[in-house]
């Protein structure tokens, strides 16, 4: 039966190496998607729309390359390069119809991507889809790869794709707590540790501290990146480099590279890079430790801000909706709460991720579809948090002076500083009987005439117990 022979109304038949099936006739997929599409109807959703480009960005890759070669005809090279720069726009990505969870290590995505340029090329060649005589999936978009080299190229390009949103919603969100930490530099509190109070400090260092770690963190990732340049395009099917030419052997990573504007390089070892996933581990590690930040400045948040009467209250988020059904007037700090859970989200994503890349074996990890499916999500969960946690929260927060004010003549914590001056024994007798007395520990000092007023002023001055001996708490620089 010929393959490109039709039926039905409306159909066409195609054929692979399992058989024959009808695929819909203005279908610009073929028989390997369709079957795909019957095969993993997993998570209900798509190849994520910047994997689905970066399927494009890898065969207009190819077909310039393969073209200069002399092995791809200019008249298919042009068909080629036309359509997979409309997919690039944004185009056809209706046709793209396999679930981003599939078995057989991508190759249903990779032939999504074949069968799709295929028939646009053709089509763009004057004939009618699924006449492989004109274009082939596997002969001519797919000359010199294999799904073992695209699909991780792919997956790490899509990845940087993604970082980069998150890398400038790091940036500003860091830039509006150091903005907060100035603003309230000047306002005393009192520190804890262990939700028991400490030693005095000004509000404005704790989001000193909060821009310090978001600060920490984005370098962090931004160092990963660098793990996600190096691509085993060229490798094939194992790294042995089957199929290919030497030209395209040594051109496909600097012509993908011009495509996407990344400074790519060929791994040195192609049958390690076509294996081993431990890269990708480590960005999913790198977003997971930003999102545990995150989420404990996000505790942080609901501790200084819980009341507003009856808890610590030194803080207060933006109301941004009702937060009962029942209560009256409450309002709950919605925001910090689903940052946190975007946490638990992404922590859960990242185990998934760990043994998806422990559990490959030989010189092919089968797993990349759900490694890939997991990390494009904690990379956009993530993304989507810091932005609504910096618009939404961070930079409408305000400082309850009176409240910090209070809270810190209450405690007994600033008797620590009396340490080297009356004894760490005498000095924690003070606090005791402060504590029993509700006398300030200032007044019991001199009660007992333990030290001079004038002495005492100077050591119990609360804003010098905030610095460190250069007399700066903080560098201002994040």
């Amino acid at each position: 039966m010929e393959i490109f022979e039709k039926i039905a109304a409306g159909s066409r038949v195609e054929a692979d190496s399992i058989g024959t099936l009808e695929v819909p006739e203005n279908a610009y997929y073929g028989v390997q998607s369709l079957r795909a599409k019957r095969n993993f109807p997993i998570t209900g959703t798509k190849l994520h729309p910047l994997f689905i480009r970066n399927l494009a960005r890898i065969k207009l890759a190819a077909a310039e390359t393969n073209r200069r070669s002399g092995k791809l005809g200019a008249e298919k090279a042009d068909a080629i390069a036309k359509a997979c720069r409309e997919i690039m726009r944004g185009k056809l990505t209706e046709s793209f119809i396999v679930d981003g969870i599939q078995g057989g290590a991508g190759t249903s995505a990779n032939m999504n991507a074949n069968e799709v340029i295929a028939n646009r090329s053709i089509e763009i060649l004057g004939g009618r889809k699924g006449d492989y005589r004109i274009v082939h999936p596997n002969d001519d978009v797919n000359m010199c790869q294999s799904t073992n080299d695209v699909i991780p190229t792919c997956g790490k390009l899509t990845s940087l794709d993604l970082l980069q949103d998150l890398d400038r919603e790091l940036k500003a969100l860091a830039e509006s707590l150091l903005a907060k930490s100035v603003e309230f530099d000047h306002i005393l509190k009192i520190g804890r540790t262990q939700l028991q109070d400490a030693v005095p400090m000004r509000l404005g260092q704790t989001f000193h501290s909060y821009a310090s770690m978001v600060s920490r963190d984005r370098e962090r990732l931004l160092n990963l990146k660098k793990e996600l340049y190096t691509v085993n395009m060229g490798a094939t099917a194992i790294g042995t480099a089957i199929n290919t030419s030497d030209f395209y052997f040594y051109n496909i990573v600097p012509e993908l590279g011009k495509v996407t504007g990344y400074p790519l390089t060929q791994a040195e070892d192609l049958f390690d890079a076509t294996e081993n996933l431990d890269s990708f581990v480590a960005v999913s590690s790198g977003l997971k430790t930003c999102a545990i930040d995150l989420s404990k400045m996000c505790n942080d948040l609901r501790l200084l801000s819980s009341g507003p009467r009856a808890g610590i209250g030194e803080i207060s988020l933006p109301a941004m909706q009702n937060g009962s059904s029942i209560m009256p007037g409450k309002v709950n700090p919605v925001i910090p709460e689903v940052v946190t859970q975007v946490a638990f989200e992404i922590a859960g994503n990242d185990t998934t991720i760990t043994m998806a890349a422990e559990a490959g074996q030989m010189e092919l990890n089968a797993f990349e579809p759900v490694l890939f499916y997991n990390l494009f999500d904690s990379i956009s969960e993530l993304t989507h948090a810091v932005n609504t946690l910096r618009v939404n929260c961070i930079d409408g927060i305000t400082a309850n002076e009176e409240r910090c004010e209070s809270l810190l003549n209450a405690s007994v914590g600033i008797a620590t500083a009396l340490n080297p001056y009356i004894g760490y024994k005498k000095a924690a007798e003070i606090a005791k009987k402060s504590l029993k007395t509700c006398v300030p520990v200032k007044d019991l000092v001199l009660k007992e005439k333990l030290m001079t007023e004038s002495d005492l002023e100077q050591v119990l001055d609360a804003y010098s117990l905030t610095t460190i001996h250069s007399g700066k708490a903080t560098s201002s620089a994040v």
